[in-house]
């Protein structure tokens, strides 16, 4: 760990003593499900962690989390009437993507698939940056569409805040995953504030054109955080599905129907079909705009037990046609002539694409089975979320792009990215520059604490 001896994991070791100067300032910006949530009362008490949490993971995801899209105002709204969901602001907008469960017992065991930008902090802390004069996070609610006013507004304030902190320097975004679809509907509508305050965007693995199998299966049979033993301490499956029907930021990362894909991504189902007493069995393929019918029958039956009330979740077509014009937004985004944009995307991992549901012996006789089938997956290479043909077709006049062989969480704290980051951000001389007696000259690149 940069900065200190690490003795036991409980402790954090960070240094802020040694500051280079002119550095231009880092600000954080992270994807979905990659800001920690808190449900805040709306009269008074205390505020509960809704994600992530180890303990009482589910209930409290239940109770606190589960909302309904208003189709007049564009918010997902928590169904709780009594709170309001918020991302805390501590620690200059780096706490909430920091350690995503920042309980003692996670800070203990370092379990890695909850320490977001934990690692990159750190490193970016060893290269000489100081919260909140040369470091920032923006952590947001992403349940919510990528355009939405309140998340616009929050990415405006933070820019600003670094820029003046900073004493007037522009500022360098590093954005993980949907971040960076937040990022580029902030250019479309936006473009003379982030030209104003913004030097370079270093993009990471961002699903600029969808990541088709991840998220055709988030909205038909939910989402699993984590997988292995680790699994049965987080929101379960289900429980997660019946949050994602109801979210904007979701089907803004649907396949983009216009994009020119090398093979369409489809969703394919073993159907039972009953004619003249005759019993077929087929292979039916649904590509990136016949799904919306798929997702309709699938769907038409879903719904959940809150608080003794069943309430219907069928596919959204208000949020369908929200995310349309979303897709629109992003493809008018045009980066500024002033503004540096770097890309870096993983490769050499098997990434979800086409998704399969039931087989030739085991057919479904109603597309309504699919909410209770686990899915079969055809692979394309990627990052395991995010398919390296989405996350290299920006559309942006890019200044580099790299390919890193990490997972989609694995390139927050792999030692490539650490590398180019530096590169890019001009800190690889500055480093080289400090006394040989200086912390500093053996800060880079870190190696993550495993």
């Amino acid at each position: 760990m940069v900065g200190g001896m690490r003795f036991c994991p409980c402790f954090e070791g960070r240094s802020y003593d040694e500051v280079i100067p002119d550095l231009d300032p880092v600000l954080l910006v992270s994807g979905i499900g990659g800001s920690i949530l808190h449900s805040k009362p709306k009269k008074f008490g205390f505020q509960t962690r809704v994600w992530v949490r180890i303990l009482l993971a589910d209930l409290e995801f239940k109770k606190k989390l589960w909302s309904i899209y208003n189709p007049r105002t564009g918010y997902t709204e928590t169904l709780d009437k009594n709170s309001e969901i918020v991302v805390p602001e501590d620690d200059h907008g780096l706490y909430a993507i920091d350690i995503l469960d920042p309980s003692l017992l996670v800070k203990c065991i370092h379990l890695t698939e909850v320490y977001h930008f934990h690692d990159m902090i750190d490193m970016l802390i060893g290269c000489g940056y100081k919260k909140g004069t040369t470091l920032f996070g923006y952590g947001y609610d992403f349940r919510q569409s990528n355009r939405i006013g309140k998340l616009m507004e929050g990415l405006k304030i933070k820019l600003e805040t670094a820029y003046k902190a900073s004493g007037g320097r522009r500022v360098n975004i590093i954005s993980h995953s949907m971040g960076g679809i937040l990022i580029l509907c902030f250019i479309s509508l936006h473009n003379d504030v982030f030209s104003k305050y913004v030097k370079k965007w270093i993009c990471i693995a961002c699903p600029f054109q969808g990541a088709p199998g991840c998220i055709n299966d988030s909205l038909l049979t939910g989402l699993q955080f984590v997988d292995g033993f680790e699994s049965n301490f987080f929101v379960a499956r289900w429980t997660m599905h019946q949050l994602l029907v109801e979210c904007p930021s979701i089907y803004e990362l649907l396949a983009n129907p216009e994009y020119k894909w090398k093979k369409q991504p489809e969703i394919k189902v073993w159907q039972k079909h009953f004619k003249d007493g005759d019993i077929n069995v087929n292979l039916e393929s649904y590509g990136p705009i016949q799904s919306v019918s798929l997702f309709k029958e699938a769907l038409r039956n879903n719904k959940l037990n809150y608080d003794g009330e069943m309430i219907a979740l069928p596919f959204n077509f208000a949020i369908l046609e929200w995310a349309a014009e979303t897709r629109q937004v992003m493809c008018d985004a045009k980066l500024p002539d002033d503004v540096q944009f770097y890309n870096i995307y993983g490769t050499s991992f098997d990434t979800p694409f086409d998704v399969c549901y039931g087989s030739e012996e085991s057919p479904l006789e109603d597309l309504s089975e699919i909410c209770h089938r686990m899915p079969q997956y055809s692979y394309v290479d990627g990052d395991e979320t995010v398919p390296a043909e989405s996350a290299k077709a920006d559309g942006l006049p890019a200044a580099e792009r790299a390919g890193v062989t990490a997972t989609h969480r694995g390139l927050l704290r792999d030692k490539r990215v650490f590398q180019l980051i530096q590169k890019w951000l001009g800190i690889e001389h500055k480093l080289s520059e400090q006394p040989k007696t200086s912390k500093l000259a053996h800060a880079a690149p870190i190696k993550p604490v495993i």
